[in-house]
């Protein structure tokens, strides 16, 4: 893991420039950033190793604003950044989404997006009474996503490639299944709320794994509680020979390599050939890092 004082170092600072430079990489200030991306400017080389040590480190808040500077300075390729992500095995959820979202919308401030999903959460807290059971926080959960600040599906144009990036499905309060999913999952996780992703054949769900008898929500429908049974007897009734293996938790690798197909699908459906094949290849390398993993 990286040292943020020895990579500091690297840069010859002194003791109070290393203490400055760690408390004015997340700032939000224009006119620091702009000082920080001309000094930055001056040193590229050192600059690009001392900021991408910082962006590849478990940091979350500063990984974030060390990818900005690198992209601000032209020395940070999305595409490359993503790619990386899909070989470390190192699957995060709000990272890899994030990440994804970047190949297409660089200039996606993660910043942002955290302090929104925060708020979401510290929302949900506030109207959590306690002791309140798994299934009376989801209600909470409903409530403020749905209901409070109006997340829904987007069926007026469900195929919008938009739909699927994180950054803009905070931003419209709109997606299709999986992206809502996300949505509700990184709410859930700042609570507490240990939920699974569920990539059921045709539809995207969350499940609770937590108590006797597991139920599944719905993002794309305002939240809708589902059974196993009513889940199973649908799936059926679509042609599937549905098994309980249908509803089991879905790892992150698969759920991010899902919303690489639904964009091969979407851009395909746009026209949009070169994003199409983009995302045809970030699926299969997905599954060729798996399957190296476990041969």
């Amino acid at each position: 893991m990286w040292s943020f004082s020895a990579f500091v170092e690297a840069l010859n600072f002194t003791p109070a420039e290393r203490d400055a430079f760690a408390a004015l990489l997340d700032d939000s200030s224009p006119a620091v950033r702009t000082r920080l991306l001309a000094y930055f400017g001056t040193r590229e080389a050192e600059a690009k190793t001392f900021l991408s040590a910082i962006a590849d480190g478990k940091h979350r808040a500063l990984a974030w604003h060390a990818r900005w500077f690198l992209t601000e300075l032209r020395f940070n390729d999305p595409v490359a950044e993503f790619r990386g992500f899909i070989q470390s095995l190192s699957y995060e959820l709000e990272t890899g989404a994030l990440l994804l979202a970047r190949t297409v919308l660089p200039t996606t401030d993660a910043g942002a997006c955290a302090t929104e999903l925060d708020r979401l959460a510290a929302r949900c807290r506030e109207l959590i009474a306690e002791p309140a059971s798994v299934r009376e926080r989801c209600r909470v959960i409903n409530r403020v996503l749905f209901h409070e600040t109006g997340f829904r599906g987007n069926t007026e144009h469900y195929t919008d490639p938009l739909n699927s990036f994180l950054p803009m499905v905070l931003e419209r309060r709109k997606g299709i299944p999986i992206s809502l999913g996300i949505v509700y999952l990184l709410v859930a996780q700042r609570i507490g709320l240990e939920l699974e992703p569920v990539g059921m054949p045709g539809h995207f769900l969350v499940g609770c794994f937590a108590e006797a008898e597991p139920f599944f929500i719905d993002a794309f429908e305002q939240g809708a509680f589902r059974s196993t049974s009513e889940l199973l007897r649908l799936l059926r009734a679509q042609g599937h020979e549905a098994v309980m293996l249908d509803l089991a938790p879905t790892p992150v690798r698969e759920v991010l390599a899902r919303c690489c197909r639904n964009l091969v699908n979407h851009y395909t459906a746009a026209g949009d050939e070169a994003r199409s094949l983009l995302f045809n290849g970030f699926a299969a390398e997905f599954e060729a890092v798996y399957e190296r993993h476990t041969a």
